[in-house]
């Protein structure tokens, strides 16, 4: 579906439950991602009495691509975020709303509800709860900063579909033959990143490598529920690193077994199950 706000359209996928919603929850994803990282979750948190909708941010996938690269900025991300929240809110009889974000995803839900609160001290915030699903409190593991300063290098020079045939062939070599996709899936992802703005991914990278630590200011927010999910590894934040984190928010940290970076898409039914466990308990 569509959803159109005055900050843009953006591309969404949308799960429904069979009766009235329990809630409703917006998913976020991260630098390189889109909406189909949250497809596996839609069918067993809409089973489990949520309803459920995950976007593409601006400049990934099939949302609006602004030409301008100011507007791929962390702080109109998480403008994108207030729009579209306010406008699952409006249509009324959803429950409370609770906002979750994956790997980058985190920055830009984390700057939502910072800048929300910060704009807005005395009002309450349109979000019942927080999820950060696989993210740190800044710049990512020096291995992987490596990795994405190359491939923020070759943005510079390269085209989309050069820059892919290249990471194919890195791949090759490196990747166990467990990993390798589906046909069908190596084609939706060759065709998600072409249709990737360069723009944004440049701006999405340069906040992995560079983010400050913000933690402190949003354990400040106390009165909203947060909840940390990581896998048992993790190439961007070491999954110490996110218990740390947790705890520091005073968030709960749930460990999804057998998961890596993307619980969402490797376990998604044991995801499902802790968020659906953790909105259950939030109180709008």
């Amino acid at each position: 579906m569509r959803l159109s706000t005055a900050r843009g359209t953006f591309a969404a996928l949308r799960g429904e439950p069979a009766g009235a919603p329990r809630g409703t929850a917006l998913l976020v994803p991260g630098f390189t991602g889109s909406k189909e990282d949250f497809i596996a979750l839609l069918e067993p948190l809409a089973q489990a009495g949520f309803r459920v909708v995950a976007v593409d941010q601006r400049g990934q996938y099939e949302s609006t691509a602004p030409t301008d690269p100011a507007a791929y900025a962390l702080p109109e991300l998480g403008r994108d975020l207030l729009a579209v929240s306010e406008l699952l809110l409006a249509e009324g009889d959803g429950g409370p709303l609770h906002l979750l974000g994956h790997s980058f995803g985190g920055f830009v839900v984390r700057e939502a509800v910072l800048a929300r609160s910060t704009a807005l001290p005395a009002q309450a915030l349109p979000w019942a709860s927080l999820t950060l699903l696989s993210t740190g409190p800044g710049p990512i593991d020096p291995t992987e900063a490596a990795r994405t300063k190359m491939l923020m290098d070759a943005l510079g020079g390269l085209d989309l579909e050069t820059i892919w045939q290249l990471m194919q062939q890195m791949d090759e070599g490196s990747r166990d033959p467990a990993d390798v996709p589906a046909p069908e899936i190596a084609d939706f992802l060759h065709r998600r990143w072409l249709a990737n703005d360069p723009q944004a991914l440049l701006a999405m990278g340069d906040r992995l490598l560079g983010e400050p630590d913000r933690t402190d200011l949003l354990a400040a927010l106390d009165t909203l529920p947060k909840l940390a999910v990581s896998g048992v590894r993790d190439y961007a934040w070491p999954v110490e690193e996110q218990a740390r984190t947790a705890e520091r928010l005073g968030a709960r940290h749930v460990v999804v077994a057998g998961a890596g970076h993307s619980p969402n898409a490797e376990r998604p039914l044991e995801t499902a199950a802790a968020l659906a466990d953790f909105w259950s308990t939030v109180r709008p």
